[in-house]
């Protein structure tokens, strides 16, 4: 009998690829060998996003590559895509599945009733998301040498841009405990590095009556895990005692990523943020202050309605001082049945276009910047698996990227190097010190 193949294509966020990974791990338990997504199979899953209208834009896109590469194959589409619009996503051509939050984690049941029911309607499982209560742990494996431990589902801010309270419901985690035992499953593959990922982990405990602060002290005492990550904090929700301890912890990284999404206080108000620029002027100081070496990322959205040229300049002129690393930038991007629609004083995409251009080349030369400022300084890197052209690569453990000749003893291994330099690439030149 052959065996039954299944591919999979994820868009969105890390805890996206989390949960791609779990799912891929039911089909494989069930029978099914995983191929590439270019590759014809007999089952495609397409995990989806939706925060902007270019996410919606490109899952489209994915499911007509996959009919055209397999149209004989079950295609089935899940995610937040899928919660938000199943209709929208029923009436694309070569789509039989649709699959909402509750729904996801059964595909299995759902792929075995379909294939009594082939040649029929597209079968679409959506649900109220307010009675979504369940927590499914997620881990990606083998995917790197690190790992996307999912901490954390669902989000209570109700910011006046964003979708994802509707897509995922309240937040929700699993307890401490159960939280470990998932860190100890990735730590028996032999993998080195956690990111800790979810909607708002920094609100994780509000279903068990714990703490993100319990959370991580726990975690730093998993053995076999060399390092941590956290993957996006809320400034509001980034205390002192949280810096502290990743400034003195045995494997908690100094890499912070913070969502700042405007650095003009109307303009955080109008989204519905709950905190004002100077909080997070402050976290960046505390931050500096205990780890100097630390690198800090933020979020931001250009073009939310009510930016004038006089407010983003605002922005602009409050990123350029603040002692950050990079920026991850994107433009506004309405969202049905969010507040942020009503709004008067839309943007243009034009302005949108050269603030967003604007703000890259800020990021870029930031993160020059701080790779220049840990030059001649000595760091442990993580290798990945990730080969091109003759490359591999790896990072600090303040999230500096570097590059060396292919070694393939290299991969999943700690290396103690030198930074000597950046490479055209605007990677960093290493020279090993205990190779």
């Amino acid at each position: 009998m052959t065996q039954k193949k299944v591919s999979f294509y994820t868009l969105g966020c890390k805890l996206n690829f989390a949960e791609t990974s779990t799912i891929a791990r039911k089909f494989t338990e069930n029978g099914y060998g995983r191929v590439e997504f270019e590759e014809p199979t007999d089952v495609v899953v397409i995990n989806t996003c939706s925060v902007t209208q270019l996410a919606d834009k490109k899952c489209r896109q994915v499911i007509s590559k996959a009919a055209r590469t397999s149209p004989d194959a079950i295609i089935a589409v899940v995610g937040c895509y899928s919660q938000l619009k199943p209709e929208e996503i029923a009436s694309i051509s070569g789509v039989d599945l649709v699959l909402g939050t509750k729904d996801k984690f059964n595909i299995i049941e759902h792929i075995d009733e379909l294939k009594n029911k082939l040649g029929s309607s597209v079968v679409v499982h959506s649900c109220e998301i307010e009675r979504v209560e369940e927590f499914n742990p997620s881990f990606s494996l083998l995917d790197r040498t690190r790992s996307f431990l999912k901490v954390q589902d669902g989000c209570d801010y109700h910011c006046s841009y964003c979708t994802i309270p509707m897509a995922r419901g309240n937040s929700r985690n699993n307890n401490i405990g159960n939280t470990l035992a998932e860190a100890r499953k990735i730590s028996e593959q032999g993998l080195k590095e956690i990111v800790l990922t979810g909607v708002n982990i920094g609100d994780f405990g509000r279903t068990t009556s714990e703490t993100f602060i319990d959370l991580i002290k726990a975690l730093d005492q998993v053995e076999g895990i060399e390092r941590y990550r956290i993957s996006s904090i809320e400034p509001n929700l980034l205390t002192d005692e949280i810096i502290q301890f990743v400034a003195n912890s045995r494997s908690f990284v100094p890499h912070f990523h913070i969502p700042l999404q405007s650095g003009c206080n109307d303009i955080l108000k109008l989204m519905g943020r709950r905190y004002q620029r100077q909080q997070f002027e402050n976290r960046v100081k505390t931050i500096k202050s205990a780890m100097p070496q630390a690198c800090i990322g933020a979020d931001v959205i250009v073009g939310f309605p009510g930016e004038t040229d006089e407010l983003f300049s605002d922005t602009y002129s409050f990123l350029e001082k603040l002692d950050i690393s990079y920026l991850h930038v994107f433009s506004y991007s309405e969202r049905r049945n969010t507040k942020a629609v009503l709004l008067p004083d839309k943007v243009s995409p034009k302005d949108k276009e050269n603030r967003s251009k604007k703000l890259i080349e800020l990021s870029n030369k930031k993160r020059e910047l701080f790779y220049q400022d840990n030059v001649n300084k000595q760091f442990d890197v993580l290798f990945e698996s990730q080969l091109s052209k003759g490359k591999m690569f790896g990072f600090t453990q303040n999230y500096i990227k570097v590059e060396t000749k292919n070694n393939k003893q290299l991969i999943n291994k700690t290396v103690s190097v030198k930074l000597s330099g950046l490479l055209p690439s605007g990677n960093m030149d290493i020279i090993f010190t205990n190779i």
